[in-house]
């Protein structure tokens, strides 16, 4: 802002308030005018479909970890495995979240033995933003992507607006206690090293609709990251070790154990495990993004667990390495290459065989870019499983702007996945269903193809941009490892594909800044999810909601000392599996579930070094009627407690602060 016009305008007030101005002595510094970004941003370079969560966004919630980090995102739903052991499953596209590839900083992980409690074990305040990427990906990362990917930004010491220290406190109403801190020293300009540690314990039992077992199971966990950088000009270096521990316990209430003549139903879980990445890469010349990057990694995870007593432990070593090489040719044409390898072993209780595999792998991306306004990129990969053999992986991108206002993107790619039943279905051991499976003699990996295109648009109305997003998304499976709950409704029957498996998915979404600090997002989502079972019948898949909307406003008075967020979502009905009948000849559920909506809200107070928050979650206070299916008879094989759609627990309310101590900036 013109310096001349900041002084006429001082210079009036001063003259209508009664004061007096040295124009001698006036000196005023540049002004920098800065307007409130969205908090969730549709990334418009990018050729693929993603979308950006920052920081700032993650700070309209509670976001305790991962899994409770996309209440204000569209695009990606979070629910209960079951109702007994507070474990959150994602799903992308209407597909499970075995078919979206988790990274951590463009890393493979938490695959495996990890994946069931997952999302619980990244916190959020350890989070510095993420990307959600839909349908086929970049080759870069693997194969193992077929809905799409979510790669989570973690706080890095080396960035220049990293804190000395910052903390958070958080207190529910279901007396959950979690505390998170970090800290980040500045050794020297070139490095820096960072210790983040996570606290968390679920310390109350609750029993809300009175069925005698656990709403929330007990947890306790420790999380604790340690990690090294160095930023040469050229070389560049990352080092981290993580450790993690955490034991719930759910099953029967102590009241309910007291008053039974039968044998205590307790559910019991332990999990460590212990990561270890370097990250590695030289600079060869900057201007042309000509590099060579080397990522390693190895992790060590052991999940012990009893349902009644039904027991399952699982070891789980995995070995993973990368070497890329980037450069580009020209500003139209850019290269990416590597190899890559990964091994996992599998120790698995009972008569569960071994389970190991040895991947290696190759890939060749190259992407054309004409002025920005038509960006093509494809991608090959090749790898050979010492198990499945080899296959190719081709993915495709194009993107066209045809002007400023319109993006067009259209995307094909192929996805695989090794399937493992039993740790894949974990949480249906929360059942005394009999879970069948024949290893067959010629193993298959999980194939599909996916299909996408979407239109991003920014619209000047009324002085402001309105973004308007509409895409869809089909997948579709070559083979596939079947979950049936249908055929015999005491059991799950686990089997190769025959016939058909798709997922249809179709959004649209709308963003408007209404008035200053004031932004308002609106989506709707329709999927058809379906499968063919053993009998030959194609069915929608159970426990898939048919639709999804959602309605989420942020207002940040002018200052930035008030800040208030609420959202609804509108949760579609769906398919229930084949129900039986009880011991006093009801169904064991309908055959479809409604509906239903929740609410969540946040009020947060800023100040200088820190801030004061205040939330609800599922304000509707909406619960699911007896997700416990049999909950008087656990020995029964009635028993189950993995039919979960809906919320197990009501109205939660919670308070927290956050506070941070900025790096001391030099002159």
């Amino acid at each position: 802002m013109n310096k001349y016009i900041l002084f006429v305008t001082l210079s009036l007030h001063a003259q209508v308030y009664g004061m007096v101005v040295d124009t001698a002595k006036v000196e005023l510094e540049e002004v920098n005018v800065v307007t409130r970004r969205p908090g969730t941003m549709k990334m418009r370079s990018s050729v693929m479909n993603e979308d950006m969560i920052t920081g700032k966004e993650l700070l309209r919630a509670a976001c305790c970890n991962l899994g409770e980090s996309f209440t204000t995102n569209p695009s990606v739903d979070v629910s209960y495995a079951d109702a007994a052991t507070g474990a959150k499953q994602i799903k992308l596209l209407g597909l499970a979240g075995t078919y979206v590839q988790i990274l951590t900083e463009n890393i493979p992980n938490y695959r495996g033995a990890a994946a069931p409690f997952a999302l619980g074990f990244i916190p959020g305040p350890w989070m510095q933003s993420i990307q959600v990427s839909k349908g086929a990906s970049s080759v870069k990362n693997g194969y193992e992507s077929i809905t799409g990917q979510i790669n989570v930004e973690f706080k890095k010491p080396h960035d220049p607006e990293a804190d000395q220290v910052s903390a958070n406190l958080f207190y529910s109403s279901t007396n959950r206690i979690e505390a998170n801190a970090d800290a980040t020293v500045k050794l020297s300009p070139t490095w820096s090293t960072s210790l983040l540690a996570h606290y968390e314990n679920e310390t109350k039992t609750h029993d809300a609709n009175h069925d005698g077992f656990l709403d929330i199971p007990r947890i306790k966990q420790y999380n604790l990251w340690n990690r090294w950088a160095y930023q040469g000009d050229r070389y560049k270096f990352q080092l981290g070790i993580k450790a993690i521990k955490e034991e719930r316990i759910g099953g029967q209430t102590a009241a309910r154990q007291a008053s039974s003549d039968e044998a205590p139903y307790t559910i019991g879980i332990e999990t460590e495990r212990y990561e270890a990445f370097t990250k590695n890469a030289y600079i060869f010349n900057a201007e042309k993004g000509t590099n060579l990057a080397l990522i390693l990694q190895g992790t060590w995870n052991r999940l012990s667990s009893h349902y009644g007593v039904r027991e399952y432990d699982v070891k789980q070593r995995n070995a993973y390495a990368s070497l890329m090489f980037e450069t580009a040719f020209t500003e139209q044409h850019s290269i990416s290459t590597g190899v890559s390898y990964n091994y996992d072993f599998y120790r698995q209780s009972g008569y569960i065989p071994l389970e190991k595999e040895s991947v290696a792998g190759a890939y060749l991306q190259y992407t054309f870019n004409l002025n920005d306004k038509l960006i093509l990129m494809t991608g090959i990969r090749g790898d050979h499983s010492d198990v499945y053999g080899t296959f190719f992986t081709p993915r495709a991108h194009i993107k066209y702007n045809p002007n400023e206002y319109v993006n067009f993107r259209i995307s094909a790619g192929k996805g695989y996945r090794a399937p493992h039943v039993w740790i894949d279905n974990y949480h249906m051991l929360a059942s005394n269903r009999v879970l069948q499976y024949h290893v067959p003699a010629d193993k298959k990996m999980d194939e599909a193809w996916n299909y996408g295109t979407a239109i991003a648009s920014y619209l000047p109305i009324l002085g402001k941009t309105l973004n308007l997003n509409v895409e869809y998304y089909y997948t579709h499976f070559h083979h596939q490892m079947v979950t049936d709950m249908d055929t015999d409704p005491h059991a799950v029957q686990f089997y190769e594909l025959k016939g058909r498996s798709y997922s249809q998915s179709f959004q649209v979404d709308a963003t408007y800044p209404f008035f200053r600090g004031f932004s308002l997002t609106a989506a709707y989502r329709i999927t058809d999810v379906k499968t063919s079972y053993k009998d030959g019948k194609l069915r929608e898949k159970p426990l898939t909601g048919k639709y999804k909307g959602l309605l989420t406003a942020s207002y940040q008075t002018p200052l930035g000392i008030w800040q208030f967020d609420a959202t609804l979502q509108l949760n579609g009905g769906g398919r229930m599996p084949q129900p039986y009948t009880l011991y006093d000849g009801t169904l064991s559920w309908n055959a479809r579930y409604n509906g239903y909506e929740q609410l969540s809200a946040q009020i947060t107070r800023y100040f200088r070094h820190w801030s004061i928050y205040i939330g609800g979650e599922n304000l509707t206070n909406f619960k699911q009627k007896n997700p416990i299916v049999d909950a008087d008879n656990p020995w029964s094989n009635s028993f189950d407690a993995t039919m979960v759609w809906g919320p197990i627990h009501g109205a939660k309310a919670y308070i927290g602060i956050r506070w941070n101590l900025p790096q001391v900036t030099k002159d």
